[in-house]
């Protein structure tokens, strides 16, 4: 059950990155293989990196399917263009959503190898922000996670709650949900509220 539980996150989580990349891509008027790179780029970055540091072979070079789920990511975008490029909530809702959902992934696939929960907090939150950093260098803008918007930090809670659920109650799908509902929840007050981290000021000027 919990194998399909997280397979399940992953599909949802691929196509949702995927999506919040190549719509980034259409509004900065890349062509079709270029919006392609950008939203697999987006969608496995973070877990190629993860992959690489757990000392594993990267998850999409053993199950070819998050190719083809990014290929049709991108069908989905050009038969919904006109409310998935157009509108500006967007991005925000499908790259949220990808971002709690990846943060699951990751910290779940590092409990697996046998590393402490504080690993597993690292690589849940490389998991689910470094594919949206390496999504905006390719669309020359400046990397979400380091601008003022409650992004990592929310990835970090994640998997704090993630950890305080998992003292209390052995229920993995418990404690992957409330993961993800945390770092959705904290990316919507963020807005909802204007919440931002405090911006590192040159002092000397």
């Amino acid at each position: 059950m919990n194998e399909l539980f997280l397979l399940l996150i992953e599909i949802v989580g691929t196509v949702a990155f995927a999506i919040s990349g190549i719509r980034l891509a259409a509004a900065k008027s890349f062509d079709w293989f270029g919006a392609y790179v950008v939203g697999l780029v987006t969608a496995i970055g973070g877990g190629t990196v993860r992959d690489l540091l757990l000392n594993t072979t990267p998850f999409w070079m053993v199950n070819g399917w998050y190719l083809a789920v990014t290929g049709l990511s991108l069908v989905t975008v050009l038969l919904l263009k006109k409310y998935l490029v157009k509108l500006d909530q967007t991005f925000f809702i499908f790259d949220t959503v990808g971002l709690a959902l990846f943060v699951v992934i990751g910290i779940q696939k590092t409990l697996f190898f046998g590393y402490p929960m504080w690993v597993a907090i690292f690589m849940g939150t490389t998991t689910g922000a470094l594919g949206g950093v390496l999504r905006d260098i390719l669309i020359n803008v400046e990397p979400l996670i380091f601008r003022k918007d409650v992004y990592g930090t929310a990835c970090i809670a994640g998997g704090v709650i993630y950890w305080a659920i998992a003292l209390v109650s052995d229920s993995v799908i418990l404690q992957q949900s409330m993961c993800a509902l945390t770092v959705i929840l904290m990316r919507i007050l963020a807005v909802r509220y204007n919440w931002s981290i405090p911006i590192l000021r040159n002092y000397a000027e």
